[in-house]
């Protein structure tokens, strides 16, 4: 076979078409000729050794409208050299998109905007067109506040910032949101110089919370708080204002830092509380609503602006634990007196059961002491029983007062809740509310002791001194049976002794005998008080008088003992 003979011409062809072969074109973008337009095709020569094909909608409106000729030079993006079908692959799509993203990175490492156009809804947010290169707008991203159509900014042209770009992963987020509110600060920065505290302006209710109504001032919000709309109580601002009502406002508070302006609208009306002092008097009577009601008490209204509590202890003589929602009810009408004023603190203290009849001046009027009435026992206790009397109020029968010839203890056991009993009227303390009541001193013969000087049974008088027999020992004190009489009294424990270590019911037996004096006899009554402590303080002080004085050397002691000594010789 004969040897070929390569030329020095024929290796720089084949030198220079394996340059050509192996340019690195693909995932280039490069400039090529349309040589040819076949239907909806460009033909476009790249310098490769054949054509590619790309559709004429990917030049956008340069494709339809017959921009694009043969003869025209173009920007593609090399995809492959050769397919199998020998062709180059081409795009004009992925040649916008590299241009876009060498141009958008520009952009958002100088944190510019961008123009793009909405185009397409998708799970959680929109499509965006920027320029070729497709990015993502979240849906929270979209406007300041949730927007419920998108269709007015769909394929509008439009602002946008971009927030991330990833080219690897070819991910770009955006936000039309970041825009609004650059611009929405610009404005509010603008309106807010031209705002002043203490100015009165025009504003349109926007919205309506639980605490007070947002109010546009003409491109700014304003904060009226519920606090702030009337001087009266207003539980909810939807009393007051509707969504669209324009209404006069008063600047109350700038903060030209985080520009939230605070608004007022009592501010325009006059303080109901000045000169409150002279319009609400102390001790004066007026008509009032209720308009609120707590555990502590009730607020009532006296005028728009005006509110008083009554404390839920001057809401009633009788009912002490009872919440104030039982003895009145919102929006009711009730007559109050005024108690308490203070101006400073915009405080005003009020009673209702002062404008009722103090129950017990009303039952000390209709039945003073020695009265017999009848009533409802209540409830039994260690040291007596509770009797419902007229008027809801009741009185106490102290164990001492329930029979002459039993001790109290037994006689309580005489006594039911329920039962129906009556009773002497002993003792009526308005201040302290207190009616002391007695069982025994309505039984017969209650006194028939033989009388001595001065009719009193037994001797007894204020002052004397008798002597008793231990019938009952509480931790309250001993109950005594007068000698030679069946009257019976109750000493208590701080009337045990002088010395305080000895006053301890517990020092007393049973069948013991003491003596006391009368620090109390009420013949009408016959009601007994003793003491031991008054008889020890006035035997000393006799003892003092009769046998010298400790300023004479003699002790205290040595005084008393030769007192008793002369008593006991006596």
């Amino acid at each position: 076979m004969a040897q070929q003979t390569v030329t020095k011409e024929d290796f720089e062809s084949l030198l220079m078409d394996s340059f050509v072969d192996n340019e690195p074109l693909e995932g280039a973008v490069v400039k090529g000729t349309v040589v040819a337009i076949e239907k909806d095709l460009a033909i476009i020569d790249v310098g490769l050794k054949t054509e590619g094909r790309i559709a004429l909608k990917e030049f956008g409106q340069a494709g339809r409208d017959g921009t694009i000729k043969v003869g025209s030079i173009v920007e593609v993006y090399v995809d492959r050299v050769e397919n199998a079908a020998g062709e180059a692959v081409l795009s004009r799509e992925k040649a916008r998109r590299e241009e876009s993203w060498v141009k958008l990175e520009e952009m958002y490492n100088a944190n510019e905007r961008v123009e793009g156009t909405i185009f397409n809804q998708v799970k959680g947010g929109f499509t965006v067109d920027l320029e070729g290169a497709i990015a993502f707008l979240p849906r929270s991203q979209v406007d300041i506040r949730p927007i419920r159509d998108i269709a007015p900014l769909m394929n509008v042209l439009q602002p946008f910032q971009i927030l991330k770009m990833d080219k690897r992963r070819g991910n770009i987020v955006v936000s039309r949101r970041a825009i609004l509110e650059e611009s929405r600060a610009e404005q509010r920065s603008e309106i807010v110089q031209q705002l002043e505290e203490g100015q009165v302006v025009d504003g349109v209710v926007k919205n309506i919370t639980d605490y007070g109504a947002f109010v546009d001032l003409g491109g700014i919000d304003g904060l009226l708080h519920v606090t702030d709309i009337a001087w009266r109580r207003v539980n909810h601002p939807s009393e007051v204002l509707t969504i669209g009502e324009t209404i006069k406002v008063q600047i109350v508070r700038i903060n030209h830092e985080s520009h939230r302006i605070s608004l007022g609208m009592k501010q325009l009306q006059s303080d109901p509380w000045d000169g409150i002092e002279a319009k609400y008097p102390i001790n004066a009577k007026f008509t009032g609503r209720v308009t609120n009601i707590t555990d502590y008490g009730a607020f009532v209204e006296l005028e728009p602006g005006i509110e008083g509590l009554i404390h839920v202890s001057e809401m009633s003589w009788t009912k002490k634990n009872v919440h104030p929602g039982k003895i009145v009810s919102t929006s009711q009408e009730v007559d109050v007196l005024v108690l308490e004023v203070d101006p400073d603190k915009r405080r005003i203290s009020l009673g209702l059961k002062q404008t009722l009849q103090n129950p017990w001046e009303s039952f000390a009027e209709k039945f003073p002491v020695g009265s017999v009435i009848e009533g409802e026992v209540k409830n039994k206790t260690e040291f007596g029983l509770f009797i419902g009397l007229e008027g809801d109020v009741d009185g106490m029968v102290h164990l001492s007062d329930l029979d002459w010839q039993k001790s109290g203890e037994v006689a309580l056991e005489d006594h039911n809740r329920g039962d129906i009993v009556s009773a002497k009227v002993l003792d009526v303390d308005v201040e302290k509310e207190r009616i002391s009541l007695g069982i025994k001193q309505l039984a017969a013969g209650e006194a028939s002791a033989a009388s001595e000087a001065g009719g009193e049974p037994g001797g007894i008088r204020k002052g004397a001194v008798v002597t008793g027999t231990v019938i009952e020992v509480n931790d309250g004190g001993i109950e005594v049976r007068i000698a030679d009489t069946d009257m019976t009294a109750f000493i208590r424990r701080a009337d045990l002794s002088r010395d305080r270590n000895d006053q301890r019911p517990e020092r007393f037996s049973k069948g013991e005998k003491v003596d006391a004096r009368v620090t109390q006899y009420d013949r009408k009554t016959s009601r007994i008080q003793l003491s031991i402590k008054a008889l020890e303080i006035a035997e000393e002080k006799e003892a003092v008088a009769n046998y010298g004085s400790s300023d004479s050397g003699a002790s205290l002691g040595d005084i008393l003992g030769a007192a008793l000594k002369g008593r006991d010789s006596n």
